[in-house]
């Protein structure tokens, strides 16, 4: 079996969780022997990523008059991964995200003047098309305000030419069945599924009413509705993503399955973590800094726990459109003194500050899955979720609040931080039910869905 995979980001170059999932997932597939080729776009190197081997110039083959593979690349054994010029981000500041455009685009009047406006136009059309019985996608730029307005800029555009590129990749390429993760991937695959004929299954990671509450972008919305109702297959990550789109998006129940995330396990079964120097404890938020995340919620209970345990460092590691309102609320606080800001943080970073954390907080508001806390277990750090994440269906030995109940969320940091005996029970019962999360076993999942998506 051999699947056409859509992704935004992979390793080592990400902005959120889908890059570590399509990372595990690849290398999962791989291992149980089913065939990927996996088209990211922008052209960033990845030569960092365990598994992934560049190959020579001399491997590279052109696809067309569009030259729409930048770079082919392979992925251990089974997966091949196909590199395309086109911007597509969706956590960065609209002003990131309207500057990686225009440095693209330049690059691309530079290098292939003559095709550019040929391809643009090619990727309207591929994105407005859909399977029979879908509703129609939606077309023109992201560049309103408002509601919906962290996806400023010409967005729409490159996630247009995306799919004009997909599509001429899989016109040279054998597969059974498409695979697309999130929304910017959605049109790919749609238009990927009309030319093919093959069948299209979509993997909802997050939806905009987990990123934006009730304010949705509109558009967004429609394009995610059109990617559910236009796949044969709908994957969620969490049963509560399963209700939101049951509920929200009007999906039939009968097409829409469940497979959880998963964590690459250590290599080492040792338990104690290496001392920390400094008499702080330390308490760590990693992730987004967004208000999907929570990030509030972790100062405010920051405030409560510092007024009665003095000797403890709050570090929140990780960027996003909330990082400067966080900041002037822990100066409003008064506990700036108590907060570290570390920014994006990313490989050997991560480890190291997973290595100084006493604990892990995940107060999210709204958390399809949540894979921070099983990498916190497999760091041995003992963590605390809200009761809103996916990630709580399926964990047993984690401390869980609501993500509104801050007095909940002292309370429990407190008892962590005072108690030793609990703090180590936390790790050491949290690192076996690790043993319960296998890459491998969500890809025999998927590997189902795919033979169940074929035959239908």
């Amino acid at each position: 079996m051999r699947v056409f995979m859509l992704g935004w980001e992979f390793p080592p170059h990400i902005s959120g969780g889908l890059g570590t999932a399509c990372y595990g997932m690849t290398k999962g597939l791989d291992e149980i022997g089913v065939e990927v080729c996996f088209v990211l776009p922008t052209a960033v190197p990845i030569d960092t990523s365990t598994h992934v081997k560049v190959r020579t110039p001399a491997d590279i083959r052109p696809v067309g008059k569009t030259a729409a593979i930048q770079e082919t690349t392979h992925v251990f054994e089974h997966v091949e991964l196909h590199k395309v010029e086109a911007v597509i981000q969706a956590y960065g500041t609209p002003g990131e995200s309207d500057e990686l455009i225009r440095k693209l685009i330049a690059k691309q009047m530079y290098e292939a003047s003559a095709t550019a406006p040929e391809l643009d136009e090619q990727a309207a059309q591929m994105a407005s098309e859909a399977p029979q019985g879908a509703p129609d996608m939606p077309s023109g730029s992201f560049n309103q305000g408002g509601p919906g307005g962290h996806y400023a800029g010409n967005l729409m555009g490159q996630i247009q030419r995306y799919a004009a590129l997909a599509v001429n990749i899989a016109s040279h390429e054998k597969f059974d069945v498409i695979h697309a993760h999130d929304w910017m991937t959605f049109p790919a695959g749609l238009a990927t599924a009309a030319a093919t004929d093959k069948p299209l299954v979509v993997h909802i990671h997050s939806t905009e009413f987990d990123r934006a509450g009730e304010n949705v972008n509109q558009q967004v919305y429609d394009i995610e509705r059109a990617g559910m109702h236009g796949a044969t297959r709908v994957i969620c990550v969490s049963h509560l993503t399963r209700k939101i789109v049951q509920k929200r998006y009007s999906v039939p129940s009968k097409k829409v399955e469940v497979v959880y995330n998963a964590v690459n396990l250590p290599q080492s079964t040792e338990l104690e973590m290496p001392p920390i120097r400094s008499d702080e404890k330390i308490v760590l938020f990693l992730g987004r800094v967004t208000m999907q995340k929570g990030p509030e919620y972790f100062l405010q209970a920051a405030k409560k726990v510092i007024g009665l345990f003095p000797k403890v460092r709050f570090i929140m590691a990780g960027s996003g459109d909330m990082v400067t309102q966080c900041i002037r609320m822990a100066a409003d606080l008064k506990i700036g003194g108590h907060v570290t800001f570390t920014g994006f943080l990313r490989g050997e970073s991560v480890d190291r500050v997973f290595k100084m954390a006493d604990l892990y907080v995940m107060p999210s508001v709204s958390e399809p899955f949540g894979i921070a806390p099983l990498e916190a277990l497999s760091h041995n750090v003992p963590v605390i979720i809200s009761k809103q994440s996916g990630v709580s269906e399926v964990l047993t030995h984690a401390l869980k609040v609501d993500f509104w109940d801050v007095d909940e969320i002292a309370n429990k940091i407190l008892a962590v931080l005072r108690h030793p005996p609990l703090q180590r029970t936390l790790r050491q019962h949290g690192h076996i039910e690790l043993g319960k999360f296998s890459w491998v076993d969500s890809a025999k999942q998927l590997q189902k869905i795919y033979e169940a998506a074929i035959e239908a």
